[in-house]
């Protein structure tokens, strides 16, 4: 039985672990080809070695890829149309969440997170688009989060200073990142749409999240199912695929119903 993303070619970034392995497994799983391009040569060589043993070796490579990193990110490209002569879907997966601080709101740190989670995916929209635009369309996908839709706080004891809300506002330039995206490159047939994911149960978030405040994070859903990353991978391949051709601009958020917006 084909599958729906037969023949194409996917550059996933984040994909050594965690939400990005998924969407990797289920890219290959619907026919697809794929780069992971993760920071981390540690993390991806034995997910590139799982997946490869699973689906096919000639199907999976891993590129070390530093999204921060002009360079990096045009590299990756390269070597993606390199082995697989094109480039039609990219997953921008990546971004500063299990290592985050979320107590340092410092400039310099805010700065830092925006070089990856916000200007990352820009980059590699950057380096990508012009070969997406050459074939005659693609696919662009960024990932937000529901963070960005989540505006209230539990009250400090006392004011201290204005926190950067360092996660929550570069997720949310993820969503106008996907809507600049979307209004410059439809003429060209690439489509830039966005997956905004709950409270994922990773490694990152059982390690950020404190384990006594996991069930209530499930339970604040209206759907009262803790949400895992394999939730995500159809939402994933539906805009990758043909069946959202005139689908662009979009935000679906992913969460078992917690944020809701209009």
């Amino acid at each position: 039985m084909a599958g729906r993303l037969d023949g194409k070619t996917a550059i996933i970034t984040g994909a050594g672990q965690g939400i990005g392995k998924a969407y990797a497994d289920r890219f290959l799983a619907e026919g697809a080809s794929v780069v992971i391009a993760d920071i981390s040569e540690e993390r991806a060589k034995p997910t590139l070695d799982e997946l490869a043993e699973r689906f096919s070796p000639d199907s999976v490579i891993s590129v070390r890829t530093d999204i921060s990193d002009e360079q990096s990110a045009k590299d990756c490209v390269a070597a993606t149309i390199e082995r697989f002569g094109r480039v039609d879907v990219l997953l921008n997966n990546a971004a500063l969440y299990y290592d985050i601080d979320n107590q340092d709101n410092s400039y310099e740190y805010l700065q830092k997170v925006f070089s990856v989670n916000l200007h990352g995916a820009w980059l590699m929209a950057r380096a990508a688009a012009p070969h997406m635009v050459e074939q005659g369309g693609g696919r662009i996908i960024n990932q937000s989060s529901a963070a960005a839709y989540i505006y209230m706080l539990p009250p400090a004891a006392e004011f201290t200073e204005v926190s950067a809300f360092t996660y929550s506002q570069t997720k949310w330039g993820v969503v106008g990142l996907t809507k600049f995206l979307a209004a410059q490159l439809g003429a060209y047939g690439v489509t830039v749409n966005c997956i905004a994911p709950g409270v994922v149960m990773t490694e990152a978030t059982k390690k950020i999240v404190p384990e006594e405040f996991l069930p209530m994070v499930t339970m604040m859903t209206a759907m009262k199912r803790a949400l895992e990353p394999e939730d995500l991978t159809g939402t994933a391949v539906f805009f990758a695929s043909d069946d959202s051709a005139l689908v662009t601009g979009q935000v679906l958020v992913v969460d078992g119903g917690g944020a809701m917006p209009g």
